[in-house]
């Protein structure tokens, strides 16, 4: 390969569209513009979602709900998923890779749903106070 055989990609390059250079190019007279009108002027153009006036829609709609972006991050597990996994020790790592819960959540807690009768030592991870009533009760702890 040499510097002067260089050439660019197939396709990469071409003309530039020559608007208003007479009939025979197709976009002469209007120049693709149509007729009158804030669109065919040289700088006259609105901002998006501007309806010429009219109350745009957007603001027409009802505002409605909220969803957190934290929600990505928390994770929760069920007594009776800690019973199925059937480990001693349970902490985030283990969650994972039983996929129980996604790879990016940083937080779970372990809600009281379902039953669990082996004993489990949670580390690393919140539980409400049901599920800590019933994790202890069955021999664990919650570190």
């Amino acid at each position: 390969m040499q510097l002067n055989t260089i050439k660019p990609a197939a396709g990469s390059k071409h003309a530039k569209r020559r608007v208003g250079r007479g009939i025979g190019s197709g976009l002469g007279k209007t120049a693709g513009r149509g007729h009158k009108g804030q669109k065919s002027r040289a700088g006259g153009y609105h901002k998006v979602g501007f309806e010429g006036g009219q109350m745009p829609l957007q603001r027409r709609l009802p505002k409605r709900g909220f969803k957190s972006q934290s929600l990505k991050y928390n994770g929760q597990v069920t007594l009776t998923d800690l019973q199925r996994l059937g480990l001693d020790e349970v902490d985030l790592l283990a969650l994972k890779s039983a996929g129980l819960v996604g790879q990016m959540v940083k937080t779970v807690k372990v809600i009281k749903s379902g039953e669990l009768s082996n004993k489990v030592v949670l580390k690393g991870l919140i539980a409400t106070a049901g599920a800590k009533a019933v994790i202890e009760a069955a021999g664990g702890s919650i570190a």
